[in-house]
């Protein structure tokens, strides 16, 4: 399965807090607190190093306070590096901020569970992973996941945030 020009663009279904909400192209660095930031990457083990980059910039535009800004990072790397560990391509990081300026949403959408876990899950301990949902529990005020029709899955998680003081 591909990520084309259309599924980048396009409001997804299964959204939610994004309904209503026109997605940046993947060329935009950042965008407005009242729109989506959608973003294709690598299914690598680096995908989560891009995902943070790119979160920590969207982040940084829509003023998001350092804790919030780290919680909201540690999330997305957790969720990313679990659809590269556990999940098919693509992978396609989702972010919007509500218009009150008071949550961001995560989605992380892959192409589904495979059938072997990834590399880096194969050739650790078990003591050495797994603890990455428990930690998206902490940190978030809800989160989930969704299977589309096609086999894919959306991991998503809303996390409350603040605007620094200017």
């Amino acid at each position: 399965m591909y990520v084309t020009v259309e599924d980048l663009v396009r409001t997804p279904q299964d959204a939610g807090p994004m309904d209503g909400h026109l997605d940046v192209a993947p060329s935009v660095p950042a965008a407005p607190a009242d729109v989506a930031v959608t973003r294709a990457l690598m299914h690598r083990p680096d995908a989560a190093g891009t995902a943070r980059a790119i979160t920590r910039a969207v982040l940084g535009d829509w003023h998001v306070g350092q804790t919030a800004a780290e919680s909201v990072l540690l999330v997305v790397s957790e969720l990313v590096t679990n659809a590269v560990e556990h999940a098919l391509p693509p992978v396609v990081l989702r972010l919007h901020r509500d218009r009150a300026g008071d949550q961001v949403w995560v989605g992380v959408t892959d192409g589904g569970p495979a059938q072997v876990d990834g590399a880096w899950t194969s050739s650790c301990i078990r003591e050495e992973h797994g603890r990455g949902l428990a930690v998206v529990e902490l940190l978030t005020s809800g989160h989930g996941t969704r299977t589309h029709p096609d086999g894919a899955s959306t991991h998503w998680a809303v996390l409350d945030i603040h605007e620094e003081a200017s």
